[in-house]
């Protein structure tokens, strides 16, 4: 099959953004201005491509992120439309991982959100190149000039204004594109036709005082237009583009656009940026993983006769066609029907049906090529994050790595018939969403899920009633406290002696146990020399730390961010077996950790809480009785307090309720995980104790 665009005309790019800012409303207007819809798509009304689930549509948010294509000016752009709530993080995370560039879109009125900080982050660390749309520039307190500041202070960007705005709020028409120096405004309803006209002449001062700023951005990002600059030479817009291309792919400068998705105005010169300014699968550099059995680096480039290498970002079950995996693919090509090996598992797959999505729809192709993204059906072994690859030619990309749960509900099934049907979507769901844990309390035989917050598992639980059909009974949520250690212990020494009738057990460790670095986990060193220990049973101590750590020390939550050094021990010749050293490790572990300081940790939440001024101190008397850390105030544009303080999660529940009726329902908070810290001495008793 051959290639429909070049390599170099393939833009794989997300749309990332705070909740509300505009993505999906923006997604709409592409679909529609690249011909992929013929009437424009609604959030209120529940009529949107990529909002497709029932909750997507009730709720007016995205929930998971939907992919689709479109072709803008003999360009394949493959658009993954992002949610913007902190629940739904492992969405963003996953579709930055396989993405070339991103449109990071931004509300005009309240600029920086918290949840666009986590996801600028997100995008840095992924080394994800972006442009930013300004979005909702007809609405009251709307301010583009506010926006760019806090792009630069908050996010530490270097912005390039692109665009002047062409009135303000409601007589907001159009843009001024500073390198063509021409206004551009949307006159008819649907904004399909843009009419190109001279800049207003009141406008002109600024207009040139703007662009003159622009040059200078861009030429500083360049040494030989920098020269040029400098001598007085005059710049020409192709090469003023040219090098912002390169400043952006290189991620050292942010190109910044304006408009109003809703009244459809603005929406094309994005895309025209898209193809401009954004890289190809060509303009990155080749990916590079690691030989699984050698451990070495590998490098793939984007070619359609390279060995194959493709990661897999997301698992969906379809009620229809079942599971599906959408997978990037970074080089060679995915055919229908051949066998591939999935360097993650070791084993070799076979590739079912391939699809190109479009939402919840779809269609059938023959092969994914170098640079593209699609879908197969029928792999029954791969997972999020696994990478596929060639037979003879094996590679193990980076994985991509999701953040712990922070909260946990106990659900058991109404009746003896949903016992089965919820143990299966129960695994459906944790396959899709690598975030939302299942496990079983070994003391009370309840189910526990665990997710990122309560709307991530209210959502989840309306799945399996709506998707699955499961009726369900939901316990209290509780928070997921962890425990750790304070004080280092040099020598915690066990013998695991049985005598039975026959063969005893013998096993005989010394450890030593020190606290870890915040987010390590449990770290296992083993430093046995002359074979004091046989190396056969060392796993077999670590398999036994490890689940001790899993099972807690004081209060039953899993112990983390503690190093274990095993440094002697001895054996039997006879009666040491790995039963015995296991057990050894799971008793010299226990002991050691009560003698080391044993601390119980709770998750911390940023907390940002908007309010009218008259509110200010009953917001701040809340969240001090919820046992929150003021960081800060800034004033927002109308009278607006910004209030950001930490908070534990245990005093988070029930907050939207308190907050709606001490501000009249006027206020509004986002809250996302920050941090585990210790709890304190009062509080550690009541849960011990409970």
């Amino acid at each position: 099959m051959a290639r429909l665009h070049p390599l170099e005309r393939y833009r794989n790019i997300g749309i990332i953004a705070h909740i509300d800012a505009g993505k999906t409303t923006t997604t709409e207007r592409i679909l529609f201005y690249t011909g992929k819809t013929h009437r424009l798509g609604s959030v209120d009304d529940g009529t949107t491509v990529t909002d497709w689930m029932e909750q997507e549509r009730e709720r007016g948010i995205t929930i998971v992120s939907a992919a689709v294509s479109a072709e803008w000016k003999g360009y394949q752009i493959n658009i993954i439309d992002t949610p913007g709530h902190i629940d739904f993080t492992a969405e963003v995370q996953r579709s930055l991982r396989v993405l070339d560039g991103g449109i990071v879109i931004f509300d005009a009125v309240q600029g920086v959100e918290p949840q666009s900080e986590t996801v600028w982050r997100q995008a840095d660390r992924y080394g994800v190149p972006r442009i930013c749309f300004v979005n909702k520039m007809d609405r009251v307190g709307a301010s583009f000039e506010n926006s760019v500041n806090m792009i630069r202070e908050r996010l530490g960007a270097n912005p390039i204004v692109m665009q002047a705005p062409i009135g303000t709020e409601a007589s907001f028409s159009g843009v001024v594109d500073l390198l063509a120096q021409k206004a551009v405004i949307w006159e008819e309803e649907l904004g399909k036709e843009a009419s190109e006209i001279d800049v207003p002449p009141d406008m002109l001062p600024d207009v040139e005082a703007m662009r003159a700023q622009m040059v200078e951005q861009i030429v500083e990002t360049d040494d030989v237009l920098t020269i040029q600059f400098l001598e007085g030479k005059e710049i020409s817009v192709k090469d003023l583009k040219a090098a912002l291309r390169r400043a952006v792919i290189a991620g050292v400068a942010t190109p910044i656009f304006c408009g109003s998705s809703l009244r459809n105005k603005g929406v094309q010169p994005v895309l025209d940026a898209v193809i401009d300014y954004l890289p190809s699968p060509d303009d990155i550099p080749p990916v590079v993983g690691t030989h699984p059995k050698t451990g070495d680096d590998v490098e793939r480039p984007a070619l359609d006769n390279a060995p194959l290498s493709a990661l897999v970002f997301k698992i969906v079950t379809d009620p229809y066609v079942g599971r599906l995996a959408y997978m990037r693919v970074y080089s060679g090509k995915l055919t229908q029907g051949e066998m591939v090996f999935n360097s993650s598992k070791d084993r070799r797959e076979r590739v079912g049906r391939l699809l190109r999505m479009y939402a919840d729809r779809r269609e059938d192709i023959t092969e994914v090529l170098a640079g593209d993204i699609g879908a197969v059906l029928g792999m029954k072994e791969t997972f999020t994050g696994d990478t596929l690859s060639d037979i003879s030619h094996p590679i193990l990309l980076e994985t991509i790595t999701f953040p712990e749960p922070v909260i946990s509900v106990s659900i058991e099934p109404k009746t003896t018939a949903d016992q089965d049907k919820m143990a299966e979507a129960l695994r459906k769901l944790s396959e899709e969403d690598p975030t939302f844990v299942v496990r079983t309390d070994e003391e009370t035989g309840q189910t526990i899920i665990s997710g990122m917050g309560e709307l991530h598992l209210e959502v989840l639980v309306d799945r399996m009633l709506r998707e699955f059909r499961v009726q369900a009974r939901v316990g209290r949520p509780q928070v997921a406290y962890r425990e750790s250690i304070t004080l280092p212990v040099s020598k915690v020494e066990y013998r695991y002696v049985k005598q039975t009738g026959g063969r005893g057990q013998y096993g005989h460790v010394v450890l030593s146990m020190e606290p870890a670095e915040p987010g390590s986990g449990i770290l296992f060193e083993n430093a046995i020399v002359g074979g004091i220990i046989p190396k056969e049973y060392i796993p077999a101590v670590e398999k036994g730390v490890r689940e001790a750590a899993e099972g807690g020390i004081l209060a039953g939550y899993p112990a983390t961010d503690i190093k274990v050094r095993l440094y002697n021990g001895s054996f039997h010749e006879v009666d040491s077996n790995e039963m015995a050293f296991k057990m050894a490790g799971t008793l010299a572990f226990k002991e050691g950790a009560l003698r080391a300081g044993p601390i119980l940790q709770e998750p911390i939440m940023k907390v940002e809480v908007l309010c009218p001024e008259d509110f200010l101190g009953d917001i701040l008397g809340q969240l001090s009785a919820r046992r929150g850390e003021i960081l800060g105030m800034e004033n927002r544009p109308g009278g607006v307090q910004a209030v950001r303080s930490m908070v534990p999660m245990a005093e988070m529940f029930g907050y939207a309720t308190d907050l709606r009726s001490a501000t009249q329902g006027r206020g509004v908070f986002t809250m996302e995980f920050d941090h585990y810290a210790r709890v304190a001495e009062n509080v550690a008793r009541a849960i011990v104790g409970s």
